[in-house]
């Protein structure tokens, strides 16, 4: 299936991206994919990854996995390079959150939950995916979808002299199906114009906004920037 709005900026690069299911993962493969990139795309919800290996066009499969895992992470990894040969760039877009309320309302298990897959995840990314692309000599790209910007920077530092470049995108509350946990009140019309009230481009962040700002941290393009936060939020961070 061909798609005339095909490029080459990521051309032969293979890439991993975690709940690649749907939202801003599923925004991401798409967008790598048109742009030359062998795309391997996991979810815990199997039904959701194989629908987007199926409906996006070019090189692009499914492996069920679950970040919290660190076998899980090891048989991704491996199936990447039986597959495509090598690892690329590693997109850490797995995440989950509970309803916006009151800290002491929180559940112990909604607590762990955020804390395992958001940041216990990140690290046992980080773990399977640095030796693999260190061992292959040539650098590589990980990007975190999250506000974890300290960890960012740290892995930053760590893994340059590798020539691992490591970038955070903070996006803006989206409408992919989160607005009721994130802000605590209902998805309707009046609270989203509520919420968009204080952001300077008055609109809620887009899946294409966050695929865009992905592609050009991952292309060559950006080959001297790592240890960033980049905040995809229409300026409400202003």
């Amino acid at each position: 299936m061909s798609d005339p709005k095909t490029g080459s900026r990521l051309a032969g690069k293979v890439v991993i991206i975690t709940g690649g299911g749907h939202g801003f993962g599923e925004g991401i493969a798409r967008k790598f994919a048109q742009e030359g990139a062998k795309v391997l795309i996991t979810d815990i919800n199997e039904n959701d990854g194989q629908r987007v290996a199926h409906d996006v066009p070019g090189p692009i499969s499914f492996f069920k996995a679950d970040a919290t895992s660190a076998e899980d992470w090891e048989k991704l990894m491996d199936a990447a390079q039986s597959r495509y040969g090598r690892i690329d760039c590693l997109i850490n877009n797995a995440g989950t959150t509970y309803r916006n309320k009151p800290t002491l309302e929180v559940t112990e298990a909604e607590f762990d939950r955020v804390f395992n897959v958001n940041v216990k995840g990140i690290f046992l990314g980080t773990a399977a995916f640095m030796p693999r692309v260190i061992k292959q000599g040539e650098g590589g790209v990980m990007l975190n979808i999250a506000s974890i910007g300290a960890a960012t920077k740290g892995l930053a530092a760590e893994y340059g002299a590798h020539q691992i470049r490591v970038n955070s995108v903070c996006p803006l509350l989206s409408g992919t199906g989160l607005f009721e946990s994130f802000a605590g009140q209902a998805d309707t019309p009046e609270n989203r114009l509520k919420f968009i009230d204080n952001v300077p481009l008055k609109r809620l962040c887009e899946v294409s906004d966050v695929a865009d700002t992905c592609l050009f941290l991952a292309s060559d393009e950006s080959k001297f920037i790592t240890g960033i936060n980049l905040e995809v939020d229409g300026g409400r961070a202003i």
